[in-house]
């Protein structure tokens, strides 16, 4: 009898060891799924604010398409990308370099 008693005592350890070790490495790969949805979360932060960043852009780079100029007739350009256009005044004979 006290084999059997020491038999169930073995399997019990064994099959607890078992089960311990079960919850370690599910506690393992939760917290690597918590760290990975963290980092995904935060870089959907950074592309939020690199959206941001390109729509002030495009909206400032409309603005500046939108602009007319009255006495031309044409749109003006950004400086240095060979579309400025620089005006002369009636009676002046230097430009805005």
């Amino acid at each position: 009898m006290e084999d059997e008693g020491s038999f169930f005592e073995r399997e019990r350890d064994r099959l607890t060891g078992e089960i311990t070790s079960g919850f370690e490495e599910l506690l393992s790969s939760s917290n690597n799924l918590n760290r990975k949805l963290e980092e995904v979360l935060g870089m959907t932060r950074e592309y939020e604010t690199i959206a941001a960043l390109w729509r002030s852009f495009h909206e400032l780079m409309r603005g500046q398409k939108d602009d007319v100029d009255d006495s031309r007739g044409e749109p003006q350009g950004l400086p240095g990308t060979g579309g400025h256009i620089i005006t002369i005044k009636p009676g002046s004979a230097e430009s805005d370099d």
